[in-house]
């Protein structure tokens, strides 16, 4: 990665219909609801250096979910016979709610697939029994996705801090032990190239016995930074043809997150995992209010999702 990066130009991203340049801003159409996320709350028992959505062991800005909250979007998905196959859990760290338990069952017993994104320490290493039930009762169709930033531990814990590579590493074997589908997310902030991450990870889980094909994207997400006062280009209709990208590849295209802030009555449906703070990306109570287009007007629209062709869903 540059250590020196031009800051964002202030005039960017601030029209939904057009860029600083006065073209017309791309925008994407709701294909399909396939994945709903719930953000089950900002609280996590690491800070990392460099974390999206400031997840802490003292940020609260997005409120516990609770399992009554969820299962009313599970009910709209159904009274509404959506096309959502996968539910995905992130935080914050989802174990640490309350609630997570519960959530897992109210999915996974409707029938549908399940996706937690956790750092698989202390607050999973509590929950293990009642996670070997789940996985008894409804096996692959619980995806566990650990979060290893680096195969390199000391290069790990310079993101997520000191002591922290350990517990990750040993959740991560117990997982896969214990017969649990398994994926890791790591990080591209090293400027090493995709091959090298993926050959250094290959290493790491052959060590371990942990039966991940590194090769694969999606058993091996490799996520781009996001800096969201680095300079990024607006993202154009007619970047769709420059690129040879469709608005369908974009996230937003078949994804929804819901959030619940802190001191809010209920929550609410944004455009997608990245923007939790953007008020700009609120959609409404419902995933009926949400169905609309989605403006990508956020540099992480850009740096993300067009350019850095990454996505949360599986």
């Amino acid at each position: 990665m540059d250590q020196i990066a031009r800051p964002l130009d202030p005039a960017k991203f601030r029209d939904p219909l057009v860029t600083a340049k006065g073209e017309t801003r791309a925008t994407v159409a709701l294909r399909a609801l396939e994945t709903l996320w719930f953000n089950t709350g900002t609280l996590c028992n690491l800070t990392c250096r460099n974390c999206y959505i400031e997840s802490s062991p003292r940020n609260d800005r997005l409120a516990w979910l609770s399992v009554a909250e969820v299962e009313a979007y599970l009910d709209e998905i159904a009274r509404d016979g959506l096309p959502t196959r996968l539910i995905g859990f992130t935080g914050g760290e989802p174990f640490m709610n309350p609630d997570i338990i519960a959530m897992l069952e109210a999915v996974l017993s409707r029938g549908l697939d399940a996706l937690v994104l956790t750092n698989a320490m202390k607050p999973l290493r509590k929950r293990r029994a009642e996670m070997l039930a789940l996985r008894e009762r409804y096996g692959a169709r619980l995806t566990i996705r650990v979060s290893i930033d680096h195969h390199d531990p000391a290069v790990h814990e310079q993101e997520r801090g000191r002591r922290s590579w350990a517990p990750a590493l040993d959740g991560l074997i117990w997982l896969a032990r214990n017969g649990f589908t398994v994926d890791v997310a790591g990080r591209r902030f090293t400027g090493e190239s995709e091959a090298a991450l993926r050959d250094g990870f290959a290493r790491l889980v052959g060590r371990h016995d942990v039966l991940i094909d590194a090769n694969d994207p999606v058993r091996l997400m490799l996520f781009p930074e996001m800096e969201p006062e680095r300079d990024v280009p607006e993202i154009t209709t007619a970047c769709w043809g420059i690129l040879n990208k469709s608005p369908d590849d974009v996230m937003c295209a078949g994804a929804r997150m819901v959030v619940k802030r802190r001191d809010a009555a209920a929550p609410v449906v944004l455009a997608c995992t990245l923007l939790a703070y953007d008020p700009r990306f609120e959609m409404g109570a419902t995933l009926a209010e949400a169905s609309r287009p989605v403006a990508l007007n956020h540099p992480f629209c850009a740096s993300f999702c067009v350019l850095g062709g990454a996505s949360c869903s599986r």
